[in-house]
């Protein structure tokens, strides 16, 4: 049977040994959770492998799509190179002031873009201005994965990687017709599967946000060849 509380306490002590978050990142998750945010950014050693993927990465350019109160975002943009940018996408107005409100605490304001409104439509305007990035970090709206994932591709080059979160949903992805996240989840594996221009796989976590995991494709096409 699931062992929630062991599940927690391994994180905690992971946490502990090898993530201590620094005044930065408590004040982002104490500001978040005082003004009403809920409590879902991900776990500190999942933030600090986001940060660890775009340092061996070497990426300069990211993309993120959900701020949320941007604890994730402070960890993505430290492991960005020096003179790097990163862009968040949140489609709430309440939630990017107060992660814009974090990044300038944790002196990343110059770093970091906000971009508030509905992603879909931003994504839109990104490929029409043709950015490109070398790490996509997704963690929205569970329904419109798929279609995440397709813009996402078409603002990656050759060697892009596309993080997704939240793809097994305490085992939900398995009951098809159950939960319309779980069935974004799926569609989104579909996608995957079926898209010959990207390598792709998943893995479940557990640990203090349950049992969970990520989806991870990277491009092996570079953007010209995309329509």
């Amino acid at each position: 049977m699931p062992d929630q509380d062991l599940w927690a306490d391994i994180d905690k002590y992971l946490g502990d040994t090898l993530v201590p978050e620094d005044e930065a990142l408590t004040h982002a998750l104490e500001t978040s959770a005082a003004t009403g945010l809920p409590a879902i950014q991900v776990a500190p050693n999942q933030g600090k492998f986001l940060m660890l993927l775009a340092r061996l990465m070497r990426a300069s350019a990211i993309l993120e799509i959900g701020t949320l109160g941007g604890y994730s975002t402070i960890w993505l943009a430290r492991g960005l190179e020096p003179g790097g940018k990163l862009i968040t996408l949140e489609y709430d107005a309440k939630h990017a002031m107060v992660a814009r409100a974090n990044l300038e605490h944790a002196g990343l304001g110059s770093v970091v873009q906000i971009i508030q409104g509905p992603a879909l439509e931003t994504l839109s305007r990104l490929i029409q201005d043709r950015n490109s990035f070398d790490l996509i970090f997704i963690d929205a709206d569970k329904p419109a994965l798929s279609e995440y994932f397709d813009l996402a591709l078409r603002l990656s080059h050759k060697g892009s990687a596309i993080i997704t979160d939240n793809v097994i949903r305490e085992g939900a992805v398995l009951r098809p017709g159950a939960d319309p996240n779980a069935d974004g989840v799926r569609r989104l594996m579909e996608r995957m599967r079926n898209e010959p221009r990207v390598s792709a796989t998943a893995l479940q976590t557990v640990g203090i946000k349950g049992h969970d995991g990520f989806a991870m494709a990277v491009a092996l096409e570079g953007p010209s060849s995309r329509a």
